[in-house]
Formats: structure tokens, sequence, C-alpha cells
């Protein structure tokens, strides 16, 4: 067990988790982790894995493309609302 007390940076209170725990967990400054309330006095903190889209960067682009060509008028007449 590992007791760390909770410290204050900026607004937000901040709890150190230790290197070993990161390493063990492949957790590296900078990635994301979500954070619950397992119980009335337990927290839970867990690796974020990121979301997988059905589409690619480049897929995305063409049916955005496709959109705005095939909704033009639509599009128009909405911004000038």
């Amino acid at each position: 067990m590992n007791i760390q007390k909770i410290f204050k940076a900026g607004n937000s209170n901040v709890v150190a988790i230790h290197a070993d725990i990161l390493t063990d967990l492949k957790i590296k400054t900078g990635d994301k982790v979500i954070v619950e309330r397992a119980s009335d006095n337990e927290i839970v903190v867990k690796k974020s894995t990121p979301v997988k889209t059905k589409f690619g960067k480049a897929q995305f682009n063409q049916w955005l493309t496709r959109v705005l060509k095939e909704d033009a008028e639509i599009l128009d007449e909405l911004a000038k609302r």
C-alpha cells in the first residue's frame, strides 16, 4: 500500500501515482485515464482506451466533401438565417 497526500495544483486537487504502478499499467504522462467513484470511500483510476471509429481520416474527408456538395443549397439557406 502506498499512502499519498492530495495537493493543490491550480484549481484542481491532485494525487501522485507511483512510477512503478504507471509502468506496470503502461500509462505515461499525458495519457488519458478514467476516474470513477467506486463506492462511498473508493475511487478507481483506469487506463482509457481510444475509441475506434468506422472510418479513417481520409474516408471521413471524402464523406464530408460529398455531403457538403450534395447539401450545398440547404446549407447555404441555413447560413442566411
